[in-house]
C-alpha cells in the first residue's frame, strides 16, 4: 500500500490563525511607526529610555532615568548619538523632558490615555539592559492604580499592564494597537510577575507642556488618594449631578487642604466648582497654577448625599 503524505491545513482558512496574523501584522505596523521616535537615554553607567514628542527634540522620559544630573546622552537605534540638555523634571509624576538640538526628529502621537479600558492590548518599546529597541507586548491589568515614587510620594492613576519590562525600559513608550502612545512606562514590581506600571499619556501631556513653557510643573495640591468609581444613572439623576461616576477618596493627608474642608475617606468627588470629575485626568486637570490659594467649592457624594465643601487648594511640594 502506497504511503499517503498529507498536506499540512492551509493557516489562511484557520479562523485562528488568521487572528493571530492579524495581531501580529499590527503589532509590525506599530513597530515600524513608532520605533524612530525611541531613544535610550544615558547617563554615565545609568540609563533608560526616552521617546521622541515633537520634531525640534523634545524628549520625554522618567524623572529617575535623568536625576542629578544636567545633561544626558540620547541615541538612536540607527547609530545618531546627540547631547541633550535636560529640560525639567517632575517628581511627582516621574517623568521629565530633554532637548535633542540637532536635526529634525521622527515624533510619536500621544493618545488618549482616558478612552483605555482593562483587557486592551498595548506594546512596550524600549532599551532594558541596553538591548536597543525591544518589543514585548500585553493587555491593560489595571487603571487607576497609585504608585509611591522615589521620593516618597503617591503617584495616582497610574496604568498597571502584563507587558513584559526590564530594568531600561523606563521612559519608554506604552502604545495601543493603532501606533498611538498610551503611557510611559516607569515601574515594574521587582517581586512579582508581569505587573508593570506606565504614567497615563493624558498626566504626560500635561507635564510635558509645563516643562516646555516654564521648566517645571506648578500645581494646585488637595490631599487626597483616590480612584475613580461609578456612581450609578439613578442617584446621578436623583442629585442632579451631571456625571455618572466620580473619584472616591480612598485617603485623606493630615493637615491638608481636603482635611480642613471636611472632605472624609470614602467620599466620592463629582465637580470642583462645576466642572464634572468623572475621572483622576478631569482632577488632575482641573488642579493648575491658577488654583493654588484660590477658594472654591468641591461637590461631593455622602451616603447618599450631595454636598458642597469650601476648599482652597495650596501649592503642590
Amino acid at each position: 500500500m502506497a504511503t499517503e503524505i498529507r498536506r499540512a491545513a492551509n493557516a489562511d482558512s484557520d479562523p485562528a490563525s488568521a487572528l493571530l496574523d492579524a495581531y501580529s501584522q499590527a503589532v509590525i505596523r506599530v513597530v515600524e511607526r513608532v520605533t524612530p521616535a525611541v531613544a535610550h537615554v544615558r547617563r554615565g553607567r545609568g540609563g533608560g529610555s526616552g521617546l521622541v514628542i515633537t520634531p525640534d527634540g523634545y524628549v520625554l522620559t522618567n524623572a529617575h532615568v535623568v536625576e542629578g544630573v544636567a545633561e544626558v546622552e540620547v541615541a538612536f537605534a540607527e547609530g545618531a548619538s546627540y547631547r541633550a540638555p535636560v529640560v525639567g523634571s517632575d517628581a511627582a509624576t516621574d517623568l521629565a523632558l530633554v532637548r535633542v538640538l540637532g536635526p529634525s526628529l521622527p515624533a510619536a502621537e500621544l493618545g488618549d490615555s482616558d478612552a483605555l479600558r482593562v483587557g486592551q492590548l498595548v506594546i512596550a518599546i524600549g532599551d532594558p539592559l541596553g538591548l536597543q529597541s525591544t518589543v514585548t507586548t500585553g493587555v491593560v491589568s489595571a487603571l487607576g492604580r497609585s504608585l509611591r515614587a522615589k521620593d516618597g510620594r503617591i503617584i495616582e492613576n497610574v496604568i498597571q499592564t502584563d507587558a513584559a519590562l526590564n530594568p531600561g525600559n523606563s521612559g519608554g513608550p506604552l502604545v495601543d494597537t493603532h501606533g498611538k502612545v498610551v503611557g510611559v512606562n516607569t515601574a515594574i514590581n521587582a517581586m512579582a510577575q508581569g505587573i508593570a506600571f506606565a504614567i497615563p499619556a493624558a498626566t504626560a501631556r500635561l507635564v510635558a507642556t509645563a516643562l516646555i513653557r516654564d521648566g517645571r510643573v506648578r500645581r494646585a495640591y488637595l490631599g487626597i488618594s483616590g480612584a475613580a468609581t461609578p456612581i450609578g444613572r439613578q442617584l446621578s439623576l436623583s442629585l442632579g449631578l451631571g456625571v455618572e461616576s466620580g473619584i472616591r477618596v480612598l485617603e485623606v493627608t493630615s493637615n491638608s487642604p481636603a482635611r480642613r474642608a471636611g472632605i472624609r475617606e470614602g467620599d466620592i468627588l463629582v465637580a470642583l466648582d462645576g466642572a464634572g470629575l468623572a475621572t483622576l485626568s478631569d482632577l488632575q486637570r482641573a488642579l493648575t497654577a491658577e488654583r493654588v490659594g484660590a477658594s472654591m467649592l468641591v461637590t461631593v457624594v455622602r451616603r447618599g448625599e450631595r454636598l458642597a465643601l469650601g476648599i482652597t487648594p495650596e501649592e503642590s511640594r
